[in-house]
């Protein structure tokens, strides 16, 4: 009986797992709307942007926090909270920059007089590791808001950073000097 509880866990999780991929993918790969495919609108599309959210979560401020007269667990729960609820907002940034990207790169290939099966499976392979990235993220943000583990969104940032640099070799050489 012990095993058959095993087993039903396992293949609950492994469900669940399932289910979180396939809404990531979907939430990946909506439509965003116009796409200004030019050089000047992927450079503005620098990872720049997210360099603060890799230190947002930092143990440092709750060290801080913690030798502070008057400190409470309250105060590192608020602190936790309110970092969490910013740090959301720079994946949703994020994964708005991903996906406008990838969409950029399909209307490019679409309307390319060549195929070009090696971007095609680049992109979809960016797009796996990006959405896999994303659930392991926000897994370990929950962990997180409870006070365990950290989160690191580096690799995510390096993945859209790859994206977006493709993206630029794609765009025309007449649109480079615009």
């Amino acid at each position: 009986m012990n095993n058959a509880n095993l087993i039903i866990s396992a293949v609950v999780a492994f469900a669940g797992l399932v289910a979180v991929m396939i809404w990531a993918v979907r939430r990946l790969t909506g439509s965003h709307g116009d796409l200004p495919v030019t050089a000047g609108w992927i450079d503005e599309l620098s990872i720049e942007r997210y360099r603060p959210m890799m230190r947002l979560l930092d143990t440092d401020d709750v060290n801080f926090l913690r030798s502070q007269p008057g400190f409470t667990p309250a105060m590192v729960r608020r602190l936790r909270n309110q970092r969490v609820q910013v740090f959301k907002g720079y994946l949703r940034c994020l994964t708005l920059d991903f996906n406008r990207v990838c969409a950029a790169m399909k209307l490019i290939m679409l309307q390319s007089r060549r195929d070009r099966p090696e971007l095609a499976e680049a992109l979809v392979r960016h797009q796996f590791l990006f959405s896999s990235g994303m659930v392991m993220v926000h897994c370990r943000l929950l962990l997180y808001r409870f006070g365990i583990g950290g989160v690191d969104v580096t690799s995510l940032v390096q993945i859209f950073d790859v994206t977006r640099a493709q993206l630029r070799t794609m765009v025309p050489v007449a649109d480079l000097a615009a």
